[in-house]
């Protein structure tokens, strides 16, 4: 959890080595997950790896208590899953009407449950400056309060939730295109394909709207007061938007998105490869 982020932030603490990639050139490789897990235990001790972990936990169990509740307060009455006996306008139709279910029940869990990941997040990028600014659940709660008011809570909000309607309805409708024309039911394995489709759209789709949750967790730690969020680390980013463009012009879209086989950015070519 604290190497993904700090890898988000661009917080990298170890330089990067030689390696060779599969075409056998030389290249920089930042470090591992390993390497870096060693490094935040080497200067913050082994609870220095659960940062940010309790109100992550809470975060979590709100998010899943408000879809438990928002479920059974607007049931999705009569909800039939799609059948191979179904014509393509039915299965559509059904598909829709599940996903803007689940859409709903997303949104509204995100809304409820991001003021605790806002702190989760700023508890963890204390890591880069050694502050304690944010040192406990209660004691976040009203210093943001105080400093920004209730917006101070939903800071990358809006990202993040188109984040997971994208994701959502990219994942859902392409599953679903892909097993009424490109599975035929005469093949013997067909229900088996169909039924690993969504899973396997799931991870290809969460690739392409990972930017969104990098710059919904980047909005949620700018210019709040800690080192991470203020230069030389990050400009004071005006919106999410000016986020997301200053990313895009660095090369930077997708920030720690792996924690394996990391490349160094262009600007680490600094360090000699020969």
């Amino acid at each position: 959890l604290l190497m993904g982020f700090l890898s988000q932030v661009g917080h990298e603490p170890l330089p990067p080595t030689v390696g060779r990639n599969v075409l056998g050139r030389k290249v920089l490789y930042l470090p591992g997950f390993f390497t870096y897990a060693r490094h935040i235990v080497e200067v913050d001790g082994k609870r220095g790896l659960f940062r940010g972990l309790t109100p992550r936990l809470i975060s979590s169990t709100l998010s899943t208590i408000t879809r438990g509740s928002v479920k059974k307060a607007f049931p999705l009455e009569d909800m039939e899953h799609v059948s191979n006996k179904d014509d393509v306008k039915t299965s559509l139709r059904k598909v829709v009407r599940e996903t803007s279910h689940e859409m709903m029940m997303q949104c509204v869990s995100r809304v409820v449950s991001h003021p605790l990941h806002v702190i989760s997040m700023r508890c963890m990028v204390q890591f880069v400056g050694r502050e304690v600014k944010y040192s406990g659940v209660f004691s976040a709660i009203g210093r943001i309060f105080k400093e920004e008011g209730i917006l101070g809570f939903f800071v990358g909000l809006v990202p993040h939730i188109l984040g997971d309607v994208i994701f959502l309805w990219c994942c859902n409708l392409v599953a679903h295109f892909i097993n009424t024309y490109a599975v035929d039911d005469n093949f013997s394995q067909a229900s088996v394909i169909r039924s690993y489709t969504k899973f396997v759209m799931g991870i290809a789709v969460s690739m392409l709207t990972y930017p969104f949750l990098l710059v919904g967790d980047l909005m949620a730690v700018n210019n709040c007061g800690l080192r991470a969020g203020l230069p030389p680390y990050a400009p004071a980013f005006t919106s999410w938007i000016h986020c997301w463009r200053y990313l895009s012009a660095q090369g930077q879209l997708f920030r720690g998105s792996s924690l394996l086989f990391r490349r160094a950015p262009i600007p680490a070519a600094s360090f000699p490869i020969d």
